[in-house]
């Protein structure tokens, strides 16, 4: 199987905030990894712009070292990097005044696609909308590329898209979520949409409940400041859980395209229940033996916020009502680890008898690490001595199924810059699914702070807090282990 690379047309995209660790750990590597895959024209240019004084040769010599430090390894043919490189150019810009910015428009180039990445802090994005507006740099053509956090709660996310409205149509916005880029998540609606195994199954009929799990082994050390003003709930739940939640429950799309897609997704938002406070754990990791505790890392050492958060949401529409869908999500965990686990009812009678035991169908969906899916199927064990019954996995994991093609399978930042060049906004959230995304999240965040709840502790390097498994085992389930 040979994979079908299609060029793009060529582009003129301007990162702000060039200098900054995104760019160098991702969109910079990434974009290096597009280029030797063929995807990249020769005649497209990038151009860094940020408040550090740099010329050309100095931010050549940043993107050198950043794609030798994150480019995975990428192997290319000799003098490729150069000519990735020779693409590339740097302006200095203040993004809060006029400095810089009639250079920067000099750069640009006449009837080429426009894109401007936004990696910086959500206070810039009006400050930078304004300008290239105002200097001329963008046109009703151009694409902008905004990073979250997009707010910080619906006040603010309205803010922020009244802000961009001012300058920007809503087909020109791209608000990037590096989840919805990964394989796996789009392998997702090819599973759902593109077998009819599984479509007439995939409802409270059939499914008993859903799990979907981000766990991180990372503790919060280097961005303490930031993650004590956002938390779990924020900066994992609000954003990458939903919309894992959002492609699971929604409804088939008319068609495969960007508004009809994001529709059904704004369905699913709007659906889910309100979460009671006893359908909610909190908890902020402590001290073990390896690494300090949370508050250890950030200012307040009293702070009551949470780095883990698990919790039982409702669905309430025709397709879900009734199945149960758990999310959880935690820093200083045992595993990294990031899954989507549809359980299936048992068959409604057993032809084997009690002692064949309990035997449900799992269907997972692995994000990271080892990107694919497995089923897990019923059998009889091998061997004399009656009907005995195990259950064992059908195993799709990419770098297996697909051999050398699962080494060309983009990075997730990789296909949705590409995707914003295309002008393609499927996997990009629209303005008024992050409003609805937000108006469901505050309740939850303001009764926190009404009830005075404090976060459970849980030791660094676990699972989570124990009132987590309680929450599974109330309903007489169990969490999916995160596996080292």
């Amino acid at each position: 199987m040979v994979s079908r690379v299609i060029p793009v047309d060529p582009f003129d995209l301007v990162i702000f905030g060039a200098t900054g660790d995104l760019a160098r750990r991702k969109i910079l590597p990434g974009l290096f990894r597009r280029f030797c895959s063929g995807q990249m024209p020769e005649a497209a240019r990038i151009i860094g712009a940020a408040r550090s004084e740099m010329d050309d040769a100095g931010f050549r010599q940043m993107v050198r070292e950043a794609i030798a430090e994150f480019g995975g390894g990428q192997a290319c043919e000799d003098g490729t990097l150069d000519d990735f490189l020779s693409m590339i150019g740097y302006e200095h810009v203040d993004a809060m005044g006029d400095g810089g910015w009639e250079q920067l428009k000099g750069r640009l180039r006449p009837d080429m696609v426009r894109a401007f990445y936004f990696s910086v802090a959500p206070s810039l994005f009006g400050a930078l909308a304004e300008r290239l507006r105002g200097f001329g740099l963008a046109d009703d053509d151009s694409r902008v590329v905004v990073e979250k956090p997009f707010g910080k709660d619906l006040e603010s996310a309205r803010a922020l898209n009244q802000t961009l409205a001012e300058h920007f149509d809503e087909t020109q916005i791209y608000r990037i979520d590096h989840y919805l880029g990964k394989e796996t998540v789009q392998n997702l609606m090819a599973v759902r949409f593109g077998n009819m195994l599984f479509e007439p199954l995939w409802n409270a009929q059939y499914v008993d409940h859903i799990q979907i799990t981000v766990a991180e082994t990372v503790d919060v050390s280097g961005r303490g400041a930031y993650y004590d003003k956002s938390g779990a709930m924020r900066d994992m739940v609000q954003n990458h859980l939903m919309q894992l939640l959002c492609l699971i429950a929604m409804e088939p799309p008319a068609r495969f395209e960007p508004d009809a897609v994001r529709d059904e997704k704004l369905k699913v938002i709007r659906a889910l229940d309100p979460v009671d406070w006893h359908h909610i754990v909190r908890g902020q990791y402590g001290p073990d033996e390896k690494q300090a505790g949370y508050r250890s890392h950030v200012e307040d050492p009293r702070s009551t916020t949470e780095s883990f958060v698990a919790m039982k949401v409702g669905v309430s529409n025709w397709r879900w009502a009734g199945t149960p869908f758990y999310l959880r999500t935690g820093k200083a965990l045992k595993a990294r680890a990031s899954e989507i686990a549809v359980v299936f009812k048992d068959a409604p009678h057993s032809i084997f008898g009690p002692e064949a035991g309990r035997h449900a169908n799992v269907l997972s969906i692995r994000l990271q690490p080892n990107e694919g899916m497995n089923l897990g199927v019923t059998i009889k064990e091998p061997g004399p001595g009656g009907m005995r019954l195990k259950d064992v996995a059908l195993d799709m994991t990419f770098a297996d199924a697909l051999g050398p093609d699962a080494e060309d399978i983009p990075d997730a930042y990789e296909r949705l810059i590409m995707d914003v060049i295309r002008g393609n906004q499927t996997l990009f959230m629209r303005g008024d699914e992050v409003e609805a995304a937000w108006s469901w999240t505050d309740p939850i965040i303001e009764g926190w702070k009404r009830r005075g709840d404090v976060p459970k502790e849980y030791e660094a390097g676990s699972n989570g807090p124990e009132d987590a498994l309680m929450l599974m085992h109330r309903d007489g389930r169990k969490w999916r282990d995160i596996r080292v």
